[in-house]
């Protein structure tokens, strides 16, 4: 069992950052994968970024160059730097996590999920 918390949520303008965090709970979070989704107001959810147990990631076209998300095991940590922010990517930002093999960009795949935290951007 895993338990995830964001934190690091707020309200910005337009074309500055924010980095948030998930922090998991268990000792073997280093084997998982972990996914950030997020869920604007009346929207689906949508994949925003993921990284592997091995460390290689995957981000979506919206935000590739843009967002950069890393892990620090030591810590139980998944972050997600978000640079150049737009008013579009104002939505609920939720950590995911999951281990063994699969789709990593698909959210029906993931087996952990947060709470969420809102991020705003101003126009």
């Amino acid at each position: 069992q895993v338990q995830l918390a964001e934190s690091g949520g707020g309200l910005v303008q337009a074309g500055e950052s924010l980095r948030l965090s998930c922090a998991a709970s268990g000792r073997t979070f280093a084997s998982y994968s972990a996914g950030w989704f997020r869920r604007a107001p009346g929207k689906e959810r949508e994949f925003v970024a993921a990284i592997r147990a091995g460390g290689s990631t995957s981000y979506a076209d919206s935000v590739r160059g843009r967002f950069t998300m890393s892990r620090d095991n030591a810590k139980n940590t998944v972050d997600l730097q978000m640079n150049s922010l737009k008013p579009e990517d104002t939505a609920v930002y939720y950590c995911a996590a999951r281990r063994g093999i699969f789709s990593i960009t698909a959210g029906s795949q993931y087996d952990y999920w947060g709470q969420g935290t809102q991020v705003t951007v101003s126009s």
